[in-house]
């Protein structure tokens, strides 16, 4: 098989030196990637910290940092790779920087001050309060289907925070069904270094040191 694997966080960038990201580091789809490349199949890795990843036969890694250059990366790769599975596990914001705002005077939690757009290169460090546009970013995974028309296996992943293990299996398969993804890895941020939720419909709950094999076992099933 020919697997695309995503993996790593994106980076949301507030000027061009400062941005906002997340905690994730990739080790996840590396581990997947390792695995289906030591099964024989030909697997490329979008990683945003591809020094996490070793050398290994059938393994190609491109590096990425920012959103866009994430898009652009699957979206070439997807449209003209020939992938039999797409397995999507990048945390990827969910919020473009819209602007970057200085403050006419403090934020009281009521009424809202002035606003003065100060975007720039490097933002002045001179401010006494400053405030950060986001706006929702488009979701990676769902382009999958639609606008980069891939029909093989996708694997789409979902992190949440503070539900139970029953909210995370309804959670998990609202959120497959709407990317019409064939599989989903579901999991707690409290859970993650333990065990994941792994299926379609159906559920198992699979520990952390398995997850990757798990991963690799299905798509190959699902072909």
């Amino acid at each position: 098989m020919n697997i695309l694997v995503t993996a790593g966080n994106t980076r949301t960038m507030i000027d061009r030196v400062r941005c906002i990201t997340n905690i994730f580091t990739g080790r996840t789809g590396a581990n997947i990637a390792a695995e289906a490349a030591s099964r024989g199949h030909r697997v490329t890795l979008l990683t945003s910290h591809p020094e996490a990843v070793g050398a290994a036969p059938g393994l190609s890694v491109r590096a990425y940092h920012t959103f866009e250059e994430l898009a652009a990366l699957m979206a070439d790769e997807i449209v003209g790779g020939g992938f039999d599975a797409v397995i999507h596990s990048a945390a990827v914001s969910d919020y473009h920087s819209g602007g970057v705002y200085a403050a006419g005077g403090p934020f009281d939690g009521k009424t809202l001050p002035s606003l003065t757009n100060v975007s720039a290169g490097k933002v002045k460090s001179s401010h006494a309060e400053v405030w950060i546009r986001l706006t929702p970013a488009p979701k990676l995974v769902d382009k999958v289907r639609t606008e980069w028309g891939f029909h093989g296996v996708l694997v789409k992943f979902k992190l949440e925070v503070g539900v139970s293990e029953d909210e995370l299996r309804r959670i998990a398969e609202r959120s497959r069904v709407a990317s019409n993804a064939d599989l989903m890895s579901a999991n707690t941020l409290d859970g993650a270094a333990e065990w994941a939720l792994v299926g379609a419909g159906e559920y198992t709950k699979v520990p952390r040191a398995n997850l990757a094999a798990e991963i690799i076992r299905r798509v190959e099933g699902s072909k």
